[in-house]
């Protein structure tokens, strides 16, 4: 049945068949892969039968797409389609930005917001939290890669030959990470953390007496598109990977990840 106009307080009527269809649509796009029939009806709970009508109708619209040789069904051309379209209009940087002042409230602490650009990684929004915290951060500052939550980020999931130019001119002035690292192996194994944390954490590295937590956000092909961080008193900000505030930093790039079609899940 079509809907109507919301009336009486009552939630509007919709047509249940596109629900259903779409319930289908959702298990084939968090499965992973393609997915046999039984599958299927598993992940949605309803009976094979009326999977199958289903499928049916959505192969023949070009949303699902069904392997012949194995008789699993996947997404189809014309889902994809319509998901690109969408992604092509999704602005990270506007959506991180919206969703900075929800984040600083959150964890209490102020919250920046950095990208990477010709010279590193490079802080373009920040919301101050109303604790007092003295920072020599602002939109615009080149933060090092080293000794720098932000920082460390990028450094952890960016290519080595992007980021080569601008770990030779921090070596070269002797900033981070010529300071913050003894050896590369040592820059490694702490990289290698941050990968797997899902997190980088300092102590009082950048700015003496201030924490700072940072978190990646992933785009739909899986590359680095922005990173979140918080900084903070040592007395308020816990610098390590499983206190409150960095659940909530890690919670908060994870949803812009999800809206940007990262496929992926977060450590």
């Amino acid at each position: 049945m079509q809907g109507r106009g919301k009336r009486g307080g009552r939630e509007p009527l919709g047509i249940q068949s596109v629900e259903v269809a779409a319930r289908i649509l959702r298990a084939l796009a968090e499965g992973g892969g393609a997915l046999a029939l039984r599958d299927l009806a598993a992940a949605t709970g309803m009976h094979r039968g009326k999977v199958h009508r289903y499928l049916i109708s959505l192969a023949r619209a070009g949303l699902v797409a069904r392997e012949a040789e194995a008789g699993h069904y996947g997404i189809g051309p014309l889902a994809i389609s319509a998901g690109l379209a969408g992604l092509n209009r999704l602005n990270p940087v506007r959506l991180a930005y919206a969703a900075l002042p929800a984040l600083r409230d959150r964890i209490g602490e102020t919250v920046v917001l950095a990208v990477w650009g010709e010279r590193g990684a490079t802080v373009i929004a920040l919301e101050d939290s109303a604790r007092p915290v003295t920072l020599n951060v602002r939109v615009g500052s080149i933060l090092p890669l080293g000794n720098s939550a932000v920082g460390r980020v990028f450094a952890a999931h960016l290519p080595e030959p992007v980021l080569r130019p601008v770990l030779a001119a921090e070596a070269k002035r002797g900033a981070a990470p010529a300071r913050a690292a003894a050896s590369a192996a040592a820059l490694a194994r702490r990289l290698a953390r941050v990968r797997a944390d899902g997190l980088a954490a300092v102590e009082g590295t950048l700015i003496p007496g201030l924490n700072a937590l940072a978190a990646p956000v992933f785009d739909q092909r899986g590359a680095l598109a922005l990173v979140l961080g918080a900084v903070g008193r040592r007395e308020t900000l816990a610098a390590g990977p499983r206190g409150p505030a960095a659940a909530a930093l890690k919670e908060g790039a994870a949803r812009l990840s999800r809206q940007l079609g990262y496929p992926g899940r977060s450590p």
